[in-house]
């Protein structure tokens, strides 16, 4: 058998293979975290373990390591978590004193899964992922859509009093259309330009039919989370799909510096403050801006909570505060959406 460590990073994972008595087999290997990466991982420990049995043992970073333990696992691997702590143990155990690298974390993970043979493994929830697939897919339309609009927009010479969203809307095509048929224009150009306004239209109906997939597949999931102010069926789909099994985080606080909701102590000034965090998950960061905006004006409460804030902190940090305080009330709301579906699976496999 052949266990693989791998420690990983946002745009790089390092992997170092070991056998059953953990003595290291090849040379390390740094892959890019891309579309290629498993191929890479792949043809690489097949090189090294032949028809051997692979497991796979992933220091818990699941933030940056889902995309590899979802790709390996749908490749019929077996993957395993490795809590950091572990890692740091069997570091100290198999490295030299003060050494610390990509390559001997990765092996100090192999050596960690080889000696707990109890760990977690990782699985993905069907449901999860097919909600994964069509939310990437739908911001892909939705990129192409907006760069399609703005060629067309800046081919026409006028602003038209449109934003790209006003063009995801029937009436907003129509006034295109119009313009189209009064513009006097070559033959070639308006082929072109009628082209273009037709690839629009199309790009719309296909985006139109994601969203109501998604609202069919997320409503029975997440029916807390769509009862807050402000998270919408798109934006439910996004937090599920990006969060996955929210039990990882075993507080709000840790959903909250993986979101960039957590503001970070600022420990050089001459008095205790904080300062905005610029990393985590931007796409979560995008969902809790929008909800914020959305409950400033729409939701009594936050709006009490924003004035409550905003002589001191500012209307930018009153918001800030109101978006950590969101993570709060999703943390909970998903916390209870899924223990109902487990509860759904375990009466789901009585019945069987």
């Amino acid at each position: 058998m052949v266990t693989v460590g791998i420690d990983p990073h946002k745009h790089v994972h390092v992997a170092v293979a070991v056998n059953a008595q953990g003595r290291r087999l090849g040379k390390p290997l740094t892959v890019k975290n891309d579309a290629f990466m498993i191929t890479v991982l792949l043809t690489w420990v097949r090189s090294i373990a032949g028809d051997m049995p692979v497991t796979w043992a992933i220091e818990d970073g699941r933030g940056f390591a889902r995309r590899l333990a979802d790709g390996l696992l749908l490749a019929s691997q077996e993957v395993v978590w490795v809590p950091a702590r572990l890692t740091a143990a069997h570091r100290k155990l198999h490295a030299a004193t003060g050494t610390k690298s990509d390559p001997v974390d990765a092996a100090a993970a192999a050596h960690a899964a080889l000696a707990t043979p109890g760990l977690d493994r990782h699985r993905i929830d069907e449901r999860v992922r097919e909600l994964r697939v069509l939310v990437d897919y739908r911001a892909d339309l939705i990129k192409r859509r907006t760069m399609m609009i703005n060629q067309l927009k800046a081919q026409l010479h006028v602003w038209l009093d449109h934003t790209p969203g006003d063009l995801a809307r029937p009436k907003g095509m129509d006034a295109v259309t119009a313009l189209l048929d009064a513009a006097s224009l070559g033959a070639h150009v308006r082929q072109a330009l009628t082209e273009m306004s037709m690839e629009i239209a199309e790009l719309n109906r296909r985006v139109r039919q994601l969203d109501d997939a998604i609202r069919e597949l997320v409503t029975p999931l997440a029916p807390t989370l769509l009862e807050i102010t402000g998270i919408s069926h798109i934006s439910a789909a996004i937090l599920i799909a990006e969060i996955g099994d929210i039990t990882r985080f075993s507080s709000s606080a840790k959903l909250a510096r993986y979101t960039g909701c957590a503001p970070i102590p600022v420990y050089s000034a001459d008095k205790e403050r904080h300062r905005l965090h610029r990393g985590g998950n931007r796409r979560l960061n995008s969902v809790l801006y929008t909800a914020a905006i959305v409950q400033k004006r729409r939701y009594p409460a936050a709006q009490a909570l924003l004035a409550r804030h905003e002589p001191t902190k500012g209307s930018r940090g009153a918001r800030r505060i109101l978006q950590r305080h969101l993570i709060d009330v999703i943390h909970r709301a998903m916390t209870t959406d899924q223990a109902s579906w487990q509860h759904h699976i375990t009466r789901h496999d009585h019945a069987a």
